[in-house]
């Protein structure tokens, strides 16, 4: 068993689909504006696991999401090889870090912002 797909609340799935393609990266595996339904999928493993920009409209699902976020907690954890290049990507394509990278026990965490109303943990794992 594996996992197939992740999901993360958002805001506005076809803005989330918007950035979570030209300012991170991934490719698009189900894009269907017109039922709000966007699925992406990293570039590095295109047959991989697979992100759900979920509408949040659900009144728990948005408690949820702006409950994390004013609490300061990612949504989710995306992983990289090379950490301190990755932030120098993201923040020249405009991407907001709350959190710059930073050791901690485990590895280095940077954390941003998904502009769709979301804490992204950013994750190099020693």
């Amino acid at each position: 068993m594996k996992i197939a797909m992740a999901g993360v609340h958002v805001n506005d799935p076809l803005e989330a689909f918007r950035f979570y393609t030209e300012k991170l990266g991934f490719k698009e595996k189900v894009y269907m504006p017109e039922a709000f339904l966007a699925v992406v999928v990293s570039p590095e493993d295109p047959e991989g696991t697979t992100l759900l920009l979920e509408p949040s409209q659900h009144p728990v699902a948005k408690a949820y999401m702006e409950g994390l976020y004013a609490a300061g907690i990612p949504a989710i954890m995306l992983g990289t090889a090379d950490i301190a290049a990755e932030y120098e990507r993201l923040t020249a394509k405009g991407v907001v870090f709350r959190k710059p990278p930073t050791k901690a026990d485990w590895g280095i965490e940077a954390v941003f912002e998904d502009e769709c109303g979301n804490l992204i943990a950013l994750g190099q794992i020693f």
